[in-house]
């Protein structure tokens, strides 16, 4: 937890005096979904420490109380009753400041809704009107929109609006409306996912919003793992220019205390040659009068600006966070990697290191005949250099014991020593892990990246055997960029080198590396994010520059396995589009984009190939 008590006073050269202030806590939390008694509890120690530091108001995320997205939980009516018994509690907690607390309301549908708290009872309640249906969002499976004039409340002496985060990112949403019907802040609760990139998107827009609506925003944020999700925090408090004076930190609770300046707004619009000519003056229901804090003129102007991570940087924190949220609310104490001496097996233990300790996380080697003596010393020093347990269980009986009971099975099949005898050897240490996992209560991690699912170069019941995809969402370029930044952070090759530089090989034959049947991945991994996150056809990618066999090949390659993808783990969401939530395909499928053709516009188009079964495992 952080927390800061600054005064943000003084106002930007040549912008109209402030005329008061308000002091407000941006209450930035990690509740658990279902978890209606904890959240309502953990709420009220914030709300606690907010009015201990003379806040007016405390502003808290979506659906704090249910935690987010509570799903098909909210089918259940003893569900949608708890939460209102805990918002009940939570408003009999409060004293002089005022909560602004996410919900679920029940008035003939279901609403996501925000309820204004104050003097121990629930004053009024806000609907949010605009429900996202796009990308990981449900919400008009569940909610009804709000509808309504829309209100704004005095507290502490300032004419406030309140929204329901996506209502603050349209640029026609309630934002504007409430601006220019004499809002002097908007508060906008938040459950906005991370992914990369998405923080200074945020930021553009809700600056916008506030200047164009001539009032203060303050953006509150959800934080912590939920399932694929991870929320990100890094709350925000911009004046009516659009400029930022206030933030949260990234991936962490913290209550965030920020005395925002509070300027007479009719002014400004007075000057704004864009003229407001729908404004008029919206309800004003009164909940506080509070002293004004004042405004000490001449002062140097101290803002809580949290620094920012960059992008590599804070994908490493999501996954840690998304990591450690994962097995700690599910109730896990420990957790469980195969240990390979590769890139990425050796990425996820040293993040499961970093989310929950050393001494919770555990390594297996599974060496076999083909497992060179620089993987497993490469493993062996990785475990070393983080301070995990370890064990080591050959597979070489278990497999040749294997091979020896299938081969007459399969007689005019495969031979067992090809890609299916391979398999197996992933299958061995599936089983493996698992029978570890049984026996002790770890949850067991997979390995497998972005890559690896997207291609169908990974083994069902086998790599993918496990709990939890921590690279699920992570491709194989940005797994070494994250292994690279992890070094640096530690001063040192924390991940050993020979691990990084060595040319990536599941070693299940001799002399077996990864690019013998796929692309390198600097060009695969630029045709997936085409593909799978930006939806180009074959067309657009041949004209961005790749070879036109081998989008093909790739694209071929995405389809068929969409099959072991349903069958993999959950895993975070680091990028614009997850495999999951995300991105939901057809497994039975007969449209095959990369039939595709790429000639001019009106020339024959390639038939579509038929149906016909996903690759082999890898």
């Amino acid at each position: 937890m952080t927390f800061h008590v600054s005064p943000c006073a003084v106002p930007a050269t040549g912008s109209i005096s402030a005329v008061g202030s308000l002091r407000i806590a941006l209450c930035q939390l990690d509740v658990t979904v279902g978890d209606l008694d904890g959240n309502a509890d953990k709420v009220i120690s914030y709300l606690a420490q907010a009015e201990a530091a003379g806040a007016s108001l405390a502003v808290f995320p979506e659906l704090v109380l249910t935690g987010y997205p509570p799903e098909d939980l909210l089918l259940e009516p003893g569900f949608v009753e708890g939460n209102l018994l805990a918002l009940e509690k939570v408003a009999a907690a409060t004293q002089h400041c005022v909560a602004v607390v996410g919900f679920v309301e029940e008035d003939g549908d279901l609403y996501n809704a925000a309820a204004v708290c104050a003097e121990g009872e629930v004053r009024a309640v806000v609907r949010k009107q605009l429900l996202p249906n796009y990308g990981v969002f449900d919400e008009r499976r569940y909610f009804v929109p709000g509808a309504g004039r829309d209100r704004l409340f005095l507290i502490g002496g300032v004419r406030v609006g309140v929204t329901v985060c996506e209502d603050a990112w349209s640029p026609f949403g309630p934002v504007g409306r409430l601006g220019d019907g004499g809002a002097e802040l908007v508060v906008t609760i938040n459950a906005s996912p991370y992914r990369a990139g998405i923080l200074a998107q945020r930021e553009r827009m809700l600056a916008t919003r506030a200047a164009d609506g001539s009032c203060a925003l303050a953006y509150v944020n959800l934080v912590g793992g939920q399932d694929e999700l991870v929320f990100d925090g890094a709350s925000m408090v911009f004046d009516h220019d659009g400029e930022l004076v206030a933030s949260s930190p990234q991936f962490r609770e913290a209550l965030t205390i920020c005395d925002l300046a509070i300027h007479p707004m009719f002014r400004k619009r007075l000057l704004d040659p864009r003229g407001h000519e729908g404004m008029s003056s919206l309800p004003l229901i009164p909940i506080t009068e509070a002293p004004d804090l004042g405004v000490q003129q001449g002062s140097e102007r101290l803002t809580p600006v949290a620094q920012r991570l960059d992008r590599v940087a804070e994908v490493y924190e999501a996954l840690v966070l998304g990591t450690s949220d994962y097995v700690c609310k599910n109730g896990f104490t420990e957790v469980l990697v195969g240990l390979s001496g590769g890139v990425d097996s050796s990425l996820v233990a040293t993040i499961a290191a970093d989310a929950l300790g050393p001494a919770r996380v555990h390594g297996v080697l599974m060496p076999s005949r083909f497992s060179s003596t620089g993987s497993i010393d490469d493993a062996s020093s990785l475990v070393t250099n983080l301070g995990i347990g370890s064990t080591t269980v050959p597979i070489e009986a278990a497999h040749r014991v294997l091979l020896e009971m299938l081969d007459p099975l399969l007689a005019g099949g495969e031979p067992l020593g090809g890609l299916a005898g391979e398999n197996l050897q992933a299958r061995v240490r599936g089983i493996i892990l698992m029978a570890i996992s049984n026996a002790l209560g770890w949850l067991v991690l997979t390995t497998g990246n972005k890559s690896e699912m997207a291609v169908g170069y990974a083994t069902l019941y086998g790599d993918m055997a496990g709990g939890y995809a921590v690279l699920k969402d992570v491709p194989k370029t940005l797994v070494y960029q994250l292994c690279e930044h992890r070094n640096a952070v530690a001063g040192h090759d924390l991940v050993p080198r020979a691990v990084i530089s060595k040319p990536p090989s599941a070693e299940l034959r001799p002399d077996q590396r990864d690019d013998d049947s796929l692309p390198p991945y600097p060009v695969l991994d630029p045709i997936l994010e085409g593909y799978v996150e930006r939806d180009l056809t074959v067309s657009g990618l041949v004209g961005a520059g790749f070879e036109e066999a081998t989008v093909r090949k790739v694209i071929d390659l995405v389809d068929r396995a969409e099959y072991k993808r349903r069958q993999a783990p959950p895993g975070p969401r680091v990028t614009s589009r997850g495999f999951g939530k995300d991105r939901r395909m057809p497994i039975t499928n007969r449209f095959r984009a990369s039939a595709g053709s790429v000639a001019p516009s009106g020339a024959p188009r390639t038939p579509a190939a038929g149906l016909d079964r996903g690759p082999k495992d890898r």
